[in-house]
């Protein structure tokens, strides 16, 4: 067996397109939309570059979610998220 690690995409459960709105709505909408899922869940989120970039992962990360990768595509990112457990609330 290799000891090289293979890149596995993590499967989303919901995605939502961020792109185009504001701060602090891109972060309001991703909670919201986080709440309505279930603990451990995996939600992708696409936002803009700049202000939204920096701080939604830093506001997700600061509710108890757990970013799981932030990937650049084209002139956007896309932020996947795990929603945190019951036992964390």
């Amino acid at each position: 067996m290799s000891s090289e690690q293979i890149y596995q995409p993590v499967a989303v459960d919901s995605e939502i397109d961020l792109r185009g709105v504001i701060c602090p709505y891109n972060f309001v909408k991703t909670k919201l939309k986080l709440e309505t899922m279930s603990p451990g869940e995996v939600l992708g989120v696409l936002l803009d570059d700049g202000d939204p970039i920096k701080n939604v992962p830093q506001s997700v990360r600061n509710e108890g979610h757990v970013v799981l990768a932030e990937e650049r595509i084209g002139p956007s990112f896309r932020v996947i998220i795990r929603r945190r457990g019951d036992a964390d609330e």
